[in-house]
């Protein structure tokens, strides 16, 4: 039977009607990928493989703050203040005194598998899909079995870190720096934490379960994702061995030296000191704080307002910093982590001394000043540690200066739980752990800069 004409032609308008507003919907989507795509293959970064490498750290920190939703929604908010901090410490003890065993193990573990690393780095993720539907049963009742699950989830987050950081330069274009290649991977994972944060959150609203369902189909993603790295990422055939910071011969009879974590000269150990400071500091910023605008909100704010404003801060200066770090100029790394260690002995000197009179404005240049000085000292030190660490123990490295910062961020944090809530102590603390490393690393730090570093090119 024929269709009437009239009918066939609104028919036909409809459908080009439907597929106008199928594209005008999709535009701004398309638009704003297709922009993300330049920035991340800029450079060279598209023809070395490095864009992909960024592609998939965002997606790992995309899992991993929704993972990390669900855990503060369960031991944090959804009790009281007094209780919460034993929940806090026994999520310390329960999850960080295992892994301080577990971490050192997994370097060497995988510097014994250098032509397997996204086969590591897809186990990693995979590894976080099971253990988060394992999490999704237990988050509801914060019971003890869900800290072994967490445990796992720690664990396998810095072996994808390390293998991560391990893998860069062999992804490194010639027109860009470590520092800057550093950059590019963390603002990633900055700008994916922003977007699964609301949506974790969002998702938590269905249930307390349901930012971990969400984790699942993301590190999932992340799995199959791995395997789209270059090969030349389980390939060493090619690569310079790394320059030793201390010289490549031995001081007796001009022997070589073997190549070692002992080897790489003052730089490295000087850039850990420091960064542990901060991380240290961090950490205790992110409990103290956490804890005293629960019970003591800046003035005229609710208690989530202004845990939210100093998260703010914390996330802007951390971006920044990343940013920084993405342009900066500079001879080398250990310069900017002597002066980023200097800025942070300053603000909280400062801190101490007005929080009394500015509390807001003091809470908030703190938070920003941490995000900043951590972001732009973590940068420089995986700069130092590709640059001065030989190949064979670059993993090693990694996991054992991840250890080190992971165990500053929880005595930071123990610190942190255990204070009076008193705005003034708590900077004044502040001002003394930045103080210890500055003590520790600034003189090195600063020699080192004015040598030059490792003769090794291209790190800033």
């Amino acid at each position: 039977m024929p269709v009437p004409a009239g009918r066939g032609g609104a028919e036909g308008r409809a459908r080009r009607a439907g597929r106008a507003a199928g594209r005008a919907l999709r535009r701004p989507f398309t638009g704003v990928a297709r922009r993300l795509r330049r920035v991340t293959h800029a450079h060279g970064a598209g023809e070395s493989g490095l864009a992909k490498l960024i592609e998939l750290h965002a997606v790992n920190s995309a899992g991993d703050m929704m993972i990390t939703v669900a855990l503060a929604s369960t031991v944090f908010f959804s009790v009281p203040t007094n209780e919460a901090r034993g929940r806090v410490a026994l999520y310390l003890a329960v999850t960080m005194a295992p892994f301080a065993l577990l971490a050192p193990v997994v370097g060497p573990l995988l510097d014994r598998v250098p032509h397997g690393r996204r086969a590591a780095m897809a186990g990693a993720m995979l590894a976080r899909a099971l253990l988060a539907l394992t999490m999704s049963g237990a988050v509801a009742g914060g019971g003890l079995q869900l800290y072994p699950a967490a445990l796992g989830v720690l664990v396998a987050s810095k072996a994808y870190g390390v293998v991560r950081s391990a893998v860069v330069p062999r992804l490194l274009p010639p027109r860009i720096s470590l520092v800057k290649a550093n950059s590019r991977v963390t603002l990633a994972g900055l700008v994916a934490t922003g977007v699964a944060a609301p949506a974790g959150a969002g998702l938590h609203l269905l249930g307390p379960a349901w930012p971990l369902y969400g984790a699942f189909v993301v590190f999932v993603a992340g799995t199959c994702l791995s395997f789209s790295l270059p090969h030349k990422v389980d390939s060493a055939r090619g690569e310079a061995r790394a320059r030793l910071a201390s010289g490549d011969a031995g001081a007796a009879g001009g022997r070589p030296v073997k190549a070692g974590l002992r080897t790489v000269g003052p730089s490295v150990l000087h850039g850990l000191q420091a960064n542990a400071s901060l991380r240290a500091l961090s950490g205790f910023l992110t409990f103290f704080l956490a804890f005293l605008l629960r019970a003591q909100p800046l003035g005229g704010l609710g208690a989530a307002a202004s845990l939210g404003l100093v998260a703010v801060a914390a996330g802007t200066g951390n971006a920044l910093g990343t940013a920084v770090g993405a342009w900066l100029k500079a001879r080398g790394p250990e310069p900017i982590v002597a002066a980023v260690l200097g800025l942070a002995l300053g603000v909280t000197v400062l801190a101490a001394v007005f929080y009394g009179v500015m509390a807001v404005v003091v809470v908030t240049a703190v938070a920003a000043t941490a995000g900043l000085c951590q972001a732009l000292a973590k940068l420089s030190l995986d700069a130092m540690i590709q640059r001065d660490v030989p190949e064979g123990v670059r993993t090693s490295a990694f996991a054992r200066s991840e250890t080190a910062l992971q165990l500053a961020w929880v005595v930071g944090g123990a610190i942190g739980i255990s204070l009076p809530l008193i705005g003034v102590v708590g900077m004044v603390v502040a001002a003394g752990l930045v103080a210890v490393g500055a003590a520790l690393a600034g003189r090195g730090l600063l020699g080192a800069g004015r040598r030059g570093g490792s003769a090794a090119p291209r790190v800033a």
